[in-house]
């Protein structure tokens, strides 16, 4: 009995592994889990969607336009979320269309957080001069209203998915930038650093092993916050236009297709609206948690 009590109180005097502490702060925190929870499962659908939906959410059929959601009047179980102004399966596009939502969320978050990170470590650790360049450049992107910019940008390029992610990566460098420069200046002056120098640790050595990891907290946070918002401004490139192209399964398309029938046909505006409101709130939320876990300041 006593071999049993003395194991569970060194249970309790030992500090919890990172991965162990990560999730205790992240768990605290009911609107992350459940923020976690919606995106997991719109990922598993995602990646999974050949296997759940029984159509092709390019298939037509011609004798079932604009079929009211299964529970109304004149809806079928075989369209349960009905049919588009085509006769295309609603449920299937908005399934598929996860796929390139959480697609180009991760092509812009990739993008802008490794080439702001990159110019981030050079601008805080170089300073002088080329610290002054970089940022006044990235204050003349960040004094652009970000959708103008993207829009310009995609003018130029040319309308479609991979040139609209290219796009909003642009418009978010500064975010990240600026995160990076504000870490490295911060945990540049530590000690840790000072012995690392003094050790004899190159430049390379520096940024990239002894500072850089201290600096992932507020990254991985910004980052799990821009998924959102890259998600958001995707969607309104698709709505105008200049996003992913017809009849390509992407819900801002899918809700420009759709406004035409808003008054007779609620349901093909509703849906894509309510999963870009419902990812993007979850995205929101589980950055919220991340930051909850990650952050110092917030677990004294």
């Amino acid at each position: 009995m006593s071999d049993q009590i003395q194991t569970a109180l060194v249970d309790e005097l030992t500090p919890p592994g990172p991965i162990r502490e990560f999730w205790n702060y992240f768990s605290d925190n009911r609107g992350a889990l459940i923020g976690f929870g919606f995106i997991l499962a719109v990922l598993l659908a995602a990646l999974f969607a050949n296997l759940l939906t029984p159509h092709s959410p390019y298939e037509q059929y011609r004798d079932y336009i604009l079929t009211p959601p299964a529970w109304q009047d004149g809806g079928l179980w075989r369209f349960p979320l009905g049919t588009d102004e085509v006769g295309r399966d609603i449920l299937t596009r908005l399934i598929f269309g996860g796929r390139m939502s959480l697609f180009i969320g991760m092509l812009v978050v990739s993008l802008s957080l490794l080439v702001g990170t990159l110019i981030g470590l050079i601008s805080g650790y170089a300073k002088g001069m080329t610290d002054t360049l970089i940022m006044r450049a990235m204050d003349i992107i960040m004094a652009l209203p970000s959708l103008l910019l993207a829009l310009a940008i995609v003018t130029i390029l040319g309308p479609g998915l991979i040139n609209a992610a290219i796009a909003i990566a642009i418009t978010y460098l500064p975010h990240y930038v600026r995160i990076t420069r504000a870490s490295v200046i911060a945990e540049s002056s530590k000690d840790y650093v000072t012995a690392s120098r003094v050790s004899g640790a190159g430049v390379m050595r520096l940024i990239f092993i002894t500072i850089l990891p201290n600096c992932m907290a507020p990254l991985i946070v910004q980052a799990s916050l821009g998924f959102s918002n890259a998600i958001l401004d995707a969607a309104a490139l698709g709505f105008i236009g200049l996003g992913a192209q017809p009849p390509s399964p992407e819900w801002g398309s899918m809700l420009a297709n759709a406004l035409e029938f808003i008054q007779r046909a609620w349901w093909v505006v509703t849906f894509p609206g309510l999963m870009i409101l419902l990812t993007v709130l979850a995205f929101n939320l589980m950055g919220d948690g991340l930051r909850d876990a990650l952050d110092p300041k917030m677990k004294l």
